[in-house]
């Protein structure tokens, strides 16, 4: 049987905050660690039925990207509903989310910019 590993690695300030991420999988395309600005993680925690998560990011990731970063796990999330369940119901109603919150966050730069 295959075996795959991914890692990350958190260097933190005197606050426990992240300074910097890397990460770094065996099946990843390219050699060594790269570094990310944001990682989020969720794990299924099956004797408490409920969902365990992990969500980091640097000081030096902006807002925007950051809205950007979640509104793509909200689409991945429909992607993989729809294709883990056949729940059409379900996809097309976090698709539609993330459309309302790209259209969101576009008027909000228009704004930004005038």
């Amino acid at each position: 049987m295959k075996s795959s590993e991914i890692k990350f690695k958190i260097n933190l300030d005197d606050k426990n905050l992240p300074k910097s991420i890397q990460w770094d999988a065996s099946d990843k395309e390219g050699e060594g660690a790269e570094a990310t600005k944001s990682i989020s993680l969720n794990v299924w925690d099956n004797l408490n039925h409920s969902t365990l998560r992990i969500d980091l990011w640097t000081e030096d990731m902006s807002v925007a990207e950051m809205k950007r970063f979640y509104i793509d796990i909200v689409g991945g999330m429909a992607q993989t509903i729809l294709n883990a369940t056949g729940d059409e119901y379900m996809s097309e109603e976090m698709k539609e989310l993330c459309d309302r919150l790209v259209k969101h966050v576009n008027e909000e730069n228009k704004k930004a910019s005038q």
